[in-house]
């Protein structure tokens, strides 16, 4: 969090570096009247006072021209060094703030190297062209530390700089990823839920059609059975709507009073299914293999959705007269075979491969980690074939599980 005054010199920085340049020349001129003693006093007051302004001024560039800067300032203060001056941090101030400004904007290297070539300047200038005699350390050992010290500075704000933007950076990256994940969330969502109005739809539509028809072709035959049939139609419909109301309502806010609370219907409802079929004029055939176990609510819509697909395949397309439902427990894996007799001249169902129907059969199958298969059979008819696994949360009390 930047201070009010960082936020101050961020919005104002032409008047923070007229204040600067005033008060480092204002260092400068004090720090050129301190000497060893009166008498060392060097008296090049105009050239002082040149060097002082060309440096200082020099600073109002060191914003955009960090290395050129830094080397005009180091050549006017080597040179007031070697007047005579006694190199003191008031002296250094002009050279020690463009050393740090150039320090935060570049890399560790490039900061050494002017370091080392200002304070070689600064020494070599001083060592040869002092006419007071300065004692050695004062000339060597003071301007390496002073010069030394913007130099770490300048280092220490680049690198938490850039950890900052480092931060930051992962931080969006973060952000982005979560948006892209509750974005692909909501995709799934979607597409799960346009699979249910699919199977619910259509199932129900090709009964009702189916029912429909065979209400109309019997009012004229037999007018006695039509009202049953009706009552079917009425019946299929009513079905038609709770699911698709209990689809649509999971598009629903959660706190919506209205929303309905009705489990999601699985392998239970299979009577109710043949039974919705075999009013459309379709005999459904089950039959059952080993031993039933829990199943996972994934695994059990998945199983109810697709025998439901396949019986509306074919009510729709084969005008079969009979269809044939195999459920086949083992251990490890529940397969469905939905067949359909074969009697009809027209195709069971569509090309395997194409249609929603197959499509979102096999989808939903992979969904849960099964295989799916469907094609024409050798003797006529058309078989649909799943196998989804049963895991063993769900199909072993705890306590017998085999290892």
């Amino acid at each position: 969090m930047s201070t009010p005054w960082q936020r101050y010199a961020d919005e104002h920085t032409r008047t923070v570096d007229t204040m600067t340049v005033v008060l480092l020349f204002a260092a400068f001129l004090f720090g050129s009247e301190i000497t060893m003693s009166s008498a060392d006093r060097p008296h090049a007051v105009a050239a002082t006072i040149a060097l002082a302004a060309v440096g200082c001024l020099a600073l109002f560039w060191s914003r955009t021209h960090q290395r050129v800067v830094t080397a005009v300032v180091a050549m006017c203060t080597a040179a007031a060094a070697g007047l005579g001056h006694l190199p003191t941090p008031l002296l250094l101030g002009a050279l020690m703030l463009a050393l740090y400004r150039l320090a935060v904007v570049t890399d560790r290297p490039t900061a050494r190297r002017y370091y080392f070539g200002t304070l070689a300047l600064v020494v070599t200038v001083a060592m040869v062209f002092d006419p007071v005699g300065i004692p050695w350390p004062l000339k060597t050992i003071g301007p390496a530390a002073w010069l030394l010290l913007p130099v770490f500075a300048g280092n220490a704000v680049r690198l938490q700089s850039a950890y900052l933007e480092a931060v930051q950076a992962r931080a969006e990256y973060a952000e982005r990823g979560r948006e892209e994940e509750a974005r692909h969330r909501v995709a799934e969502e979607r597409m799960r839920i346009a699979r249910e109005l699919h199977d619910v739809v259509a199932h129900h539509l090709a009964l009702a059609n189916a029912q429909a028809g065979t209400a109309a072709h019997l009012s004229r035959t037999h007018p006695d059975q039509v009202h049953a049939i009706l009552g079917d139609l009425a019946g299929t419909t009513a079905s038609a709507l709770r699911e698709l109301k209990a689809t649509v309502g999971l598009l629903r806010a959660t706190d919506d009073p209205d929303l309905p609370l009705a489990p999601s219907p699985g392998l239970a409802q299979l009577p109710e299914l043949t039974e919705a079929c075999e009013s459309a004029g379709l005999t459904v055939h089950v039959s059952v293999e080993g031993t039933p176990r829990p199943l996972t609510a994934g695994v059990d819509l998945t199983a109810y959705r697709i025998v439901q697909e396949a019986l509306t395949n074919v009510t729709k397309h084969a005008s079969a007269e009979a269809a044939y439902v195999r459920i086949g427990w083992t251990r490890d894996r529940l397969t469905l075979t939905v067949t359909d007799d074969g009697t009809a001249t027209a195709p069971a169902s569509p090309t395997p491969g194409h249609g929603f129907g197959l499509i979102g059969m096999r989808e939903r199958a992979q969904s849960v980690g099964g295989a799916f298969a469907a094609g024409h059979r050798d003797g006529g008819g058309f078989e649909v074939t799943t196998q989804l696994p049963l895991y063993p949360s769900a199909t072993e009390p705890q306590g017998e599980r085999t290892p």
